[in-house]
């Protein structure tokens, strides 16, 4: 595939433009560098802006995003942990405003149930998934890099079973938990425990289940918060769909580590459920049968722009998303 430039110049601007109205609107240093030393800010975002450019020219080609997205997904969620564990240490620097928040994706939906008050997660997920559905579950959460480390085996063919009773069963456990800690005024140390329990155990299923199966069984089953966003991404326009060029040959079946790409699935012409538009399984169709949509626009046009809006959000969250 020939690679262009429009796209990574798209992504340079747009990223230098978000990050360039954080620096001069935020009334404290936002970018690690500026909070080290006063300036220093506008080469980070330089840095920062040229990165995703770079991402951005080499994920054009569909064969390449699987190796690259699992590798920006990685740094994201290592520059995240360092920051935050170089901060307890004792640099205040490295943490976002020298509170500390339990850095578990369940808190995203919990925090503000207990707390009775919104917070700036909910906000930043909810647009995430406004402009670019499920990205949220594979390029821009701090937790889920892990599960496709641990799911980076081979993916076994049979289908993860009682899939939706499972997800819908955990997501209202943790809501009713939660709200029953805020009604009885359970104390923070013992709300603080059963939500390091519950992330021990996130832990657990990735090391276990995703590993056996080959497929990212924490995000697809255990994390609350994956199921939000497969109930909410149709809010945002994009989708997949294999078109009739598809000869049934199932081999994408093996490529899908959301357990998206059933054959049921594939006989539908649509992913299933648990997609998030990740686009691995691009690189397995030798017809170019699966193909993004936006609106009316071209199938190629529709996956530049969600490369450009989730490369770029990738990169400013890089930047900036610490706890």
């Amino acid at each position: 595939m020939k690679k262009e430039y429009k796209l990574p110049l798209a992504v340079f601007i747009f990223t230098a433009t978000l990050l360039t109205f954080m620096q001069i609107k935020m009334p404290h240093p936002i970018l690690l560098a500026e909070r080290f030393v006063k300036g220093l800010g506008w080469l980070e975002i330089a840095i920062i802006a040229t990165y995703g450019a770079y991402v951005a020219y080499k994920m054009q080609d569909p064969k390449e995003v699987p190796k690259w997205r699992k590798k920006i997904w990685t740094i994201f969620s290592v520059a995240f942990f360092s920051q935050l564990i170089i901060g307890l240490l004792g640099a205040d620097k490295f943490l976002m405003n020298g509170k500390l928040h339990l850095p578990i994706p369940m808190m995203i939906l919990a925090g503000p149930i207990y707390r009775g008050q919104l917070s700036i997660m909910p906000i930043l997920l909810i647009s995430t998934i406004i402009l670019t559905g499920p990205a949220w579950c594979s390029q821009l959460c701090y937790f889920g890099a892990f599960d496709g480390l641990s799911s980076s085996g081979k993916t076994q063919k049979g289908k993860l079973k009682y899939k939706a009773q499972i997800k819908a069963s955990i997501l209202v456990f943790v809501i009713i938990m939660t709200i029953a800690l805020r009604l009885f005024e359970v104390s923070l140390l013992i709300s603080t425990l059963a939500a390091i329990s519950f992330g021990l155990v996130g832990i657990s299923v990735m090391l276990w289940f995703s590993r056996k199966n080959g497929k990212m069984v924490h995000c697809i089953l255990y994390c609350p918060v994956g199921t939000i966003v497969n109930i909410t991404r149709f809010i945002s326009p994009f989708r997949m769909y294999i078109d009739n060029s598809c000869d049934l040959c199932m081999r994408c079946t093996s490529h899908c580590k959301y357990d998206a790409l059933r054959p049921e699935h594939i006989k539908n012409k649509k992913p299933g459920f648990s997609c998030t538009l990740c686009g691995d399984c691009l690189a397995s169709c030798k017809g170019n049968s699966i193909k993004y949509r936006f609106l009316n626009l071209k199938p190629e046009t529709a996956r530049n722009l969600y490369l450009f809006l989730t490369i770029s959000l990738h990169a400013c969250f890089l930047a900036v998303a610490r706890i």
